[in-house]
């Protein structure tokens, strides 16, 4: 077997269990059934959900079998994972709804003719009340209290439901139904991953390698990327805003990006950062990073695109040609700034908008302005920036 493939394929995972086992299989010489499942609680996708799915391409790329669950019978449950209470399930609906983005999304890395794209209600709605009490019976409370978030709820006095036990047995099923030679999940997912491997053996199977992957921290370098904490780059996001945030990350995060969202040899991102300690400008190599993320889901000219817009504006001070068109009113009166800045979706609160002003962030038509108590008059229609990103151009109507 070759050093460059074990490399490549454990290239920026935490934990592989059992190492040993992961070189046996693939000295097999089989393509082996990689499996990794997500549920679509969300509809889109951003960068920290495909450090895993590159890694799917990886494996694929050595040709082996990618197997995508959409776990739309889990996601009517909810995973418990790191939740201090107990999760609303989606309806069916919803979960129909966000499967057919997850669909859409991930070709956008995946060959779609190599990726076989399963559902776990397949089996798991063919599952009559009695097998899944058989199912149950092959795990016990003690080692489900084992798992971190479910033994903090336990001690500290909060409820922890039954349907929520029953999640990482039916994960763990779902290794067995597909026959999966290796899972890939989460750090967070290790418990529900080992699952597998148990039921596996208990159904006579090889149990599988288990690989984690990282968290991918937000932009901000601390958090863990997030739709709700406003730090993820979507990947569905216009390629002026994948490139604005991708050269807003700090040039720490700048090589663990490299690492895990890059496809680019480590050999050569080791010598960028070699250059980069030598003197070289961290900003070209931040340049490098965005425009493969854009050429990924979007292409090369939209990626080359981002690139002169970015500059133009941040360079130069221009002012994009696109933005969003808004229209406020106030009953005729004028418009007071900091509320302007609020309801065009360019600040999150009034007090931000007055912060903001007072650093000098908010440009009026390429002017900056520093009276938080500036006061807009009906009838105009001017762009509106705060900070480097965000602009709108807003006309105050009757």
């Amino acid at each position: 077997m070759q050093e460059e493939v074990l490399a490549s394929l454990l290239r920026g995972a935490d934990e592989v269990l059992v190492e040993q086992e992961f070189i046996k299989k693939l000295e097999e010489g089989r393509p082996l059934r990689i499996k990794a499942g997500f549920d679509p609680t969300a509809p889109d996708l951003h960068l920290g959900h495909t450090v895993l799915i590159n890694k799917l391409k990886q494996f694929q790329d050595f040709g082996h079998e990618v197997l995508f669950l959409i776990g739309d019978f889990t996601g009517m449950i909810g995973d418990p994972t790191g939740k201090s209470a107990t999760r609303k399930p989606l309806t069916r609906d919803e979960v129909i709804e966000n499967a057919k983005t997850y669909e859409e999304q991930i070709f956008k890395i995946l060959d779609p003719v190599k990726t076989l794209v399963m559902f776990n209600s397949s089996w798991m709605n063919a599952m009559s009340p009695a097998d899944l009490i058989q199912l149950a019976a092959k795990h016990t409370v003690a080692r489900m209290l084992e798992r971190d978030d479910f033994n903090k709820r336990f001690k500290g006095g909060q409820p922890i439901a039954i349907h929520e036990f029953l999640y990482p047995l039916i994960q763990g099923y779902d290794s067995v139904a597909m026959k999966a030679d290796v899972e890939l999940g989460g750090t967070d997912q290790k418990f529900n991953l080992l699952v597998g491997r148990q039921l596996q053996e208990a159904f006579g199977q090889k149990p599988q390698v288990v690989m984690t992957m990282p968290i991918l921290e937000g932009l901000d370098g601390v958090q863990k990327m997030s739709k709700s904490l406003n730090n993820f780059v979507g990947i569905a996001d216009s390629p002026d805003d994948m490139f604005g945030k991708l050269m807003s990350i700090s040039d720490e995060l700048m090589w663990r990006y490299f690492e895990l969202l890059s496809f680019m040899p480590m050999s050569e991102i080791k010598q960028w950062k070699y250059e980069c300690e030598q003197g070289a400008n961290p900003r070209d190599y931040k340049v490098k990073l965005a425009q493969e993320i854009i050429e990924r889901f979007h292409d090369a000219s939209a990626a080359n695109k981002a690139l002169e817009n970015f500059e133009a504006r941040f360079q130069r001070g221009a002012i994009p040609d696109e933005m969003d068109e808004i229209e406020l009113s106030n009953g005729g009166q004028g418009y007071g700034i900091a509320n302007l800045l609020k309801d065009a979706g360019l600040t999150a609160s009034t007090s931000e908008a007055i912060r903001m002003i007072k650093q000098g962030a908010v440009k009026i038509d390429g002017e900056k302005i520093s009276d938080p108590k500036t006061e807009i008059a009906v009838g105009t229609k001017q762009v509106y920036q705060v900070g480097k990103r965000k602009f709108a151009r807003v006309a105050i109507i009757a």
